[in-house]
């Protein structure tokens, strides 16, 4: 874990201490099946190991993490079946919330995701893939907030929770990278002429690409 700075105050409450083990997990700095050191995490995060605990249940009902009886916590492996599954079912998840979206955005909505696209490509340009996918998840964040349905929305999150490493991850191929961001492009211009069908078959399309890259890049982990 070096180079991650993750002290925070002791009086930090256990949901920032959630989050920053989730970016650990996502930018891999706890690698699927890793076992959590509770000593060295308390000192690392600065604070006592109630919160932290609190912390990993946390993560654990997220799908980020696994309770073990009198073992501690341990970071979640899928495998290539479970991530072929996850991904179907966000593919439909997110062609639901790009036509939704399309139906009830608004020119304020629009003004917002092009603002992100436009941080989305200068921290693609400058290879930055953490502020990339920061912002990556702002838009498609964005985007199910204005498809306006609770229930996709947090089933969405649910699901997607488990996904963010191998996400995070697929983007070091360099050429899938730059594809990536072409297709965020091509669903803004689908999104602004409000074209529900095009925007699902893009979202749609856009979910099997990610899982084959995510896919390449766990066959690559094997190797």
């Amino acid at each position: 874990m070096d180079g991650f700075d993750i002290s925070i105050a002791r009086s930090t409450l256990p949901q920032v201490a959630a989050e920053r083990l989730r970016t650990l997990i996502i930018e891999g700095a706890l690698a699927p099946g890793a076992r959590l050191n509770e000593r060295e995490l308390s000192e690392q995060l600065g604070v006592s190991r109630t919160p932290l605990r609190e912390a990993f249940r946390m993560l654990a009902a997220d799908g980020l993490l696994v309770q073990l009886p009198n073992r501690g916590a341990q970071v979640v492996a899928l495998s290539r079946e479970d991530v072929r599954h996850a991904f179907e079912v966000m593919a439909s998840l997110e062609g639901l919330a790009g036509e939704l979206a399309a139906a009830r955005v608004t020119d304020a909505d629009l003004d917002d995701l092009k603002a992100l696209q436009g941080d989305l490509e200068r921290a693609h340009k400058r290879r930055d893939l953490p502020g990339y996918y920061r912002v990556n998840r702002a838009i498609h964040d964005r985007l199910n907030q204005i498809a306006g349905n609770p229930v996709l929305a947090q089933t969405y999150r649910t699901l997607n929770a488990r996904l963010h490493a191998l996400r995070f991850r697929s983007n070091l191929n360099g050429a899938k990278w730059d594809r990536a961001v072409a297709e965020h492009r091509s669903m803004l211009g689908a999104l602004a002429a409000r074209d529900g069908a095009a925007l699902r078959d893009l979202l749609v399309r856009h979910l099997h690409a990610k899982l084959q890259a995510v896919l390449e890049t766990m066959g690559q982990d094997k190797e």
